[in-house]
């Protein structure tokens, strides 16, 4: 009788020694992953971090370029550095606007 028990014993023992090496597999595993998804955290950190530098030096760089053209232009203010800003954009748009005309009567095949 006690040997049947030992026996059992021993094949519970058996499956607990497997459930606990399976166990100790998903914590190396999980332990992994809570590590590359550390690192890449990190990572992702360390490049937002240059983005932001990066773009706080470009902004800088503008307003200091901005500076200098409204005081080669001339204009001291804000209504003037608006008003320069709206005759550039609105330059710009009429002359995409002339070379749309342009281009459709240029292009225009003649009726037959």
């Amino acid at each position: 009788m006690s040997t049947s028990r030992d026996r059992d014993d021993f094949t519970y023992e058996q499956q607990n020694d497997r459930r606990l090496d399976e166990l100790h597999s998903k914590i190396r595993s999980l332990r992994s992953v809570t590590t590359d998804i550390y690192d890449e955290a990190e990572r992702g950190n360390t490049h937002l971090d240059e983005t932001i530098n990066t773009f706080a030096s470009f902004r800088t760089s503008l307003s200091q370029s901005a500076n200098r053209a409204a005081r080669a232009l001339g204009l001291r203010s804000n209504i003037s550095q608006f008003r320069m800003i709206l005759y550039v954009v609105g330059a710009i748009v009429l002359l995409w606007v002339l070379w749309k005309i342009f281009a459709w009567f240029w292009w225009r095949v003649p009726a037959h």
